[in-house]
């Protein structure tokens, strides 16, 4: 390719902040990182600084808008603030390309959001480092055909969809963000910032849930990193003073070297006091290995908690979402012992899913809390991701999936935000099996766990009498949910939690806005618990 001048390339992965800690924008780093590396004529190019968090339109717009392509690396918490970015340049200038990436852009109905967004150009599906560098290469003739894995709009107004790409199998042909100086720029114009990081140990997910979009997007095969490489980017944080890690793997401990990748970490936390935390998200079904890792990242203080990601307890649920092979005795054998150790443990549960009914949903949570769980059960409402089974328009009509789509805010999120586009998700808030009366109920159940049992209101009095007296944790926890007005205190919290569940099905947020009590978006359990301690109910609630 010759050309006169530098092709500008801007970048744009918006992640959430928390606080003042930011995400360095680590897809479009790989992105670039790759293109730098293998482009035939990598100087005729000039890559700009990423946008990386949530600023003004107007002020993303500003700083792309001498961009010749534009890529987009989005997900459930950007896409809408991605796109009004885009529709604005091209508003401004027509001639530039954009091109929208991630697990966001929908494979089974891209054309439908071509079409709705003409100013994206390309869509671009799976991986997207070979797509990223083919496109670059192209871009003076904007001749897409030849660039594998996209969709577009040719000049005769119809989609073309090109050859799928095969997967980068040596995944080491990929140049770290971190280890090629990508990120060294951004970090010396943001030195106010303090950075999270990514890390990827490996690509893949061996499992198919279908309320996921992971193993579908993978085709089930890990490819790997190789060891050196991962020691090489744990020293990188070290020197950079990362604070936190989150690791993306699908399944940290699904092999048997992860085991060495926490003691690295470890290594470098007692040497150089940095990463100090780091986040994974532990394997199925290999619970001894889960046990050592977790132990291992408790014994140097590299993790807060440890999640138990159950979702269902009920065996026809757990085989409808494609997860009857993943053990739950395993989760139960693995709770024990890391509670055994005083490692703290949560539970997830998902509010939704498909054959769930209010019984099963309820006979759950209790058999969680009788197992061991004392820490916490994190009540999840089930989302559509589009790119998941269960966003197949058939998969949602079988079950009877009724759907709202809610704005998204952040629990402990602030009100005060000036940001003028917002996201959404698409929440399941009735199904077949679970009407729209029992999934309010199951609503209401979940939050009046959560304050009693897990805000330890009366987690104590509850042990005795299921240890002592035999009585089962459904019947304690369903008792505080038929209160009628001769119980004032408990029937108010009730109802609020009711008429909560009711807007939410309506399209309602799913925190509970509160300007009273710190201008935050509060969970509802721990909103109620802020409100009988700080204005003086707690002895009149007992």
């Amino acid at each position: 390719m010759k050309l006169g001048k530098k092709m500008k390339v801007g970048l744009v992965q918006v992640n959430n902040s928390f606080g003042n800690q930011n995400y360095l924008p680590y897809s479009v780093g790989l992105f670039q990182a790759y293109a730098q590396k293998y482009l035939s004529s990598p100087e005729l190019f000039e890559f700009m600084l990423p946008i990386y968090k949530r600023v003004g339109v107007k002020e993303a717009t500003r700083q792309l808008l001498d961009a010749d392509i534009v890529f987009f690396s989005t997900y459930v918490w950007n896409m809408k603030i991605s796109l009004e970015i885009a529709r604005q340049l091209k508003g401004t200038r027509p001639e530039m390309c954009t091109a929208f990436g991630g697990p966001h852009v929908p494979n089974r109905n891209v054309e439908d959001f071509l079409r709705a967004n003409l100013f994206v150009d390309v869509a671009c599906h799976g991986d997207g480092e070979e797509t990223v560098l083919s496109m670059l290469e192209n871009l003076q003739e904007r001749t897409w055909q030849n660039v594998p894995s996209i969709s577009y709009i040719d000049g005769r107004r119809e989609v073309i969809r090109t050859r799928g790409s095969e997967r980068i199998s040596d995944i080491d042909r990929i140049p770290s963000p971190y280890l090629s100086g990508v990120f060294e720029p951004l970090m010396a114009v943001n030195q106010g910032e303090e950075w999270i990081a990514l890390l990827e140990t490996n690509r893949g997910c061996p499992f198919s849930c279908a309320y996921c979009d992971w193993g579908s997007a993978t085709k089930s095969k890990v490819y790997s990193y190789s060891i050196e490489r991962i020691r090489k980017e744990i020293d990188w944080f070290s020197e950079h003073g990362i604070d936190f890690v989150f690791c993306c793997d699908a399944n940290f401990g699904i092999l048997l070297r992860d085991i060495e990748v926490v003691e690295y970490f470890a290594r470098n936390k007692g040497k150089y006091g940095y990463p100090k935390a780091l986040s994974v998200q532990n394997t199925k079904n290999v619970a001894d290995r889960t046990y050592t890792i977790e132990r291992k990242m408790s014994q140097c203080g590299l993790n807060k908690g440890v999640a138990m990601a159950l979702q269902s307890i009920n065996k026809e649920t757990l085989r409808h979402i494609h997860r009857a092979n993943i053990s739950i005795g395993a989760f139960q054998q693995l709770q024990r012992k890391l509670t055994s150790d005083n490692i703290e443990t949560f539970t997830d549960l998902i509010l939704g899913l498909p054959c769930e009914t209010y019984e099963s949903f309820a006979h759950g949570v209790a058999t969680v809390i009788e197992s061991g769980q004392h820490n916490r059960i994190q009540f999840n409402n089930l989302s559509i991701l589009p790119n998941s089974e269960m966003g197949d328009p058939e998969y949602q009509k079988k079950y009877g999936f009724r759907i709202v789509e809610t704005r998204i805010i952040n629990a402990h999120g602030s009100l005060t935000n000036d940001d003028t586009v917002f996201e959404t998700q698409q929440l399941v808030v009735g199904t077949n099996s679970m009407p729209e009366q029992d999934w309010v109920r199951a609503r209401v159940l979940s939050w009046i766990t959560a304050l009693l049992y897990f805000d330890k209101l009366l987690q104590i009095p509850f042990l005795v009498l299921h240890s002592c007296y035999s009585v089962g944790m459904r019947t304690l926890l369903e008792g505080f949910t038929n209160v009628t007005e001769a119980y004032p205190h408990l029937f108010r919290v009730h109802q609020f939690f009711r008429k909560k569940a009711v807007e939410l099905q309506n399209g309602g947020a799913e925190f509970f806005e509160s300007e009273k009590w710190l201008n935050l978006c509060w969970p509802g359990d721990e909103l109620i618990f802020i409100e009988l301690c700080a204005e003086g109910r707690l002895d009149q609630f007992y």
